[in-house]
């Protein structure tokens, strides 16, 4: 470990030696990042096919055969034994396409079937929490660990950013190794093609996952969470009728209400463009919500619509949200490669990739260049960094403080424990 203090008696850090500074950062980050990334790389790229997968896991339940008039989505749900509360259905307004239902079955666990709209029979149900897409989320978005998990993960995303940013400097062509060169993909052999092959990918790393990193951030609690207390504090949060507290109600509390399809054929009339999701009220004073699913940011809309009457009794579109609050979903729409088709796919798997190459190059590159029986930390003096390097963390600190906090942490165990111990010292 590094004491980042300005101590009168040491000499400022500069030149190669900095160069060794900066190495056993870059080494000691990764250390904890390269794990996360090897998990998150795998997930996230199988995440961006999902309807693909999805569709080859469920295709016999999604797929069906158009035959005649769809029967009304109630007696469509009626035929769901069991079922304790309808919690949504989704409709893309395909005729050769199954409606979906997300419910609660008998035991209350929340569950998604596929429905055929021309004979009302239930094709398949699985609970929600075991389809292979919602575990593969799990894994990618908290390492199976519920909240918990959520934090390492988050962690690891900061210490992403101060691996690429190390990763950056020790990368930048210097002395014999020209810009030609550095640009240029790896050669030789052993130990050297591999830490060049890291250096190469690790460049191109840099450009394609700092934007998914950054992109994914608003998704995190510590980060996220401080993001969506500024943004309420500026008024720069996102509407939203489900879940933003301003959901109004219907106009009584009595009468006869509408049926499921006619709340469809309001939101088409009101031009949201299909697929649609509906989550019908559970109060008798409630109105239906009901949005477009469409990938497209653009094009999503919600609506608030009276149970009895019909009337639509609030409208948002995204068009209505401030420039903070689209920014964001813009972000996670690149994140999810929505954003601009399979263009931003193709982008993210390949960054994806690179990720988990530059896992793999670095594990075997510290493997062929660590003594034996070592943990192989880079020789770095000890050193007392400058005013601008001290501000620089601090930043960092102040802009990820989960990353802060650990460096805080880092630095207390390295002083009270570490180095008595011998461990995480250069050899």
């Amino acid at each position: 470990m590094t004491d980042i203090s300005s101590a009168p008696t040491r000499v400022l850090t500069t030149g190669g030696a900095f160069y060794r500074l900066v190495w056993k950062w870059h080494f000691l980050a990764s250390l904890y990042v390269l794990p996360f990334f090897a998990i998150l790389s795998i997930t996230g790229a199988m995440y961006l096919y999902k309807p693909q997968i999805e569709g080859w896991l469920y295709g016999d339940q999604i797929n069906v055969i158009a035959a005649g008039t769809a029967k009304p989505f109630e007696e469509q749900i009626a035929s769901l034994e069991g079922a304790t509360r309808i919690r949504a259905i989704a409709t893309d307004g395909d005729p050769t396409t199954s409606t979906v239902v997300e419910y609660d079955d008998a035991d209350r666990v929340r569950s998604i079937a596929w429905i055929n709209p021309y004979t009302a029979e239930v094709l398949g149900s699985v609970e929600r929490d075991r389809m292979f897409m919602r575990v593969l989320q799990k894994i990618h978005g908290e390492i199976l660990l519920g909240s918990f998990g959520t934090k390492f993960v988050e962690l690891a995303a900061h210490w992403a950013i101060v691996m690429f940013i190390t990763g950056v400097y020790m990368w930048w062509p210097r002395g014999q190794r020209n810009l030609a060169k550095a640009m240029s993909p790896p050669k030789g052999k052993g130990r050297a093609w591999w830490r060049e092959a890291h250096l190469f990918v690790g460049m191109l790393a840099t450009v394609l996952v700092l934007p998914i990193l950054i992109s994914g951030l608003p998704w995190t609690d510590i980060w996220g969470g401080g993001l969506s207390v500024v943004q309420q504090q500026t008024g720069q949060e996102s509407k939203n009728l489900r879940w933003g507290g301003a959901r109004p109600t219907s106009t009584t509390d009595q009468g006869t209400p509408i049926p499921y399809d006619v709340v469809f054929d309001i939101a088409a009339a009101q031009g949201l463009v299909a697929p649609y999701e509906m989550v019908p009220p559970r109060k008798s004073n409630e109105g239906f919500y009901v949005r477009s699913d469409s990938i497209n940011r653009n094009e999503q809309s919600e609506l608030i619509i009276d149970q009895y009457s019909g009337a639509v009794l609030a409208r948002n579109d995204f068009a209505d949200n401030p420039p903070v609050a689209k920014a964001v979903s813009y972000g996670i729409s690149f994140h999810r490669g929505e954003l601009y088709g399979w263009t931003n796919v193709i982008q993210n798997t390949i960054a994806a990739l690179s990720a988990f190459f530059l896992s793999v190059t670095g594990f075997v590159a510290w493997w062929k260049r660590r003594p034996a029986k070592t943990l192989g930390v880079p020789k770095a003096p000890e050193a007392a960094l400058g005013g601008g390097m001290i501000a620089l963390v601090i930043v960092l600190g102040l802009l990820f403080p989960l990353m802060g906090a650990s460096l805080v942490l880092a630095l207390i165990l390295d002083w009270a424990i570490f180095k008595r111990l011998g461990w995480f010292q250069s050899y």
